[in-house]
């Protein structure tokens, strides 16, 4: 059976967006299935079961993750995603923190089984971006389908 990810992001200026979409290629290249959500779209925690793997994106602003995902993050600690295959990212113009505090939420309260660490970028279209977006999206499909 194909592992399946949800990729949930919330956006400012639709970076973040662009980011998880390349995420979730790079993921359906390893042979799982992903999908991905505004957050916005995301209520109640029964809307996060039922996946294998989770990646959690913001941009930073201000030094901080955007108000939905600190909402979503609430959210998916009444889920129980203990164990299952984790990842962050975030996109951001000065400082990255969001995706780090993403990151550490994720494994040390959600008791997630992360990657090797958060994915920060400026945007998909700089700097090898998209190579960097896809390597995080195959990563976390080989951990799925090793797990």
């Amino acid at each position: 059976m194909m592992g399946q990810v949800l990729i949930v992001y919330c956006t400012r200026a639709g970076g973040t967006k662009k980011i998880a979409e390349v995420i979730a290629e790079g993921i359906r290249f390893e042979g799982a299935e992903a999908s991905v959500a505004n957050v916005t779209g995301i209520r109640k925690e029964t809307e996060l079961n039922g996946y294998d793997g989770y990646l959690f994106g913001s941009p930073t602003y201000h030094g901080e993750m955007m108000q939905g995902m600190k909402t979503m993050l609430f959210l998916a600690e009444k889920a129980n995603l203990d164990g299952k295959v984790g990842g962050s990212f975030g996109a951001f113009g000065w400082s990255g923190e969001a995706p780090d505090r993403i990151f550490d939420t994720m494994k040390h309260i959600l008791k997630m089984d992360m990657v090797s660490g958060p994915l920060r970028l400026k945007s998909v279209s700089l700097g090898g971006g998209t190579q960097m977006a896809q390597d995080y999206g195959r990563e976390i499909g080989k951990k799925i389908s090793s797990s």
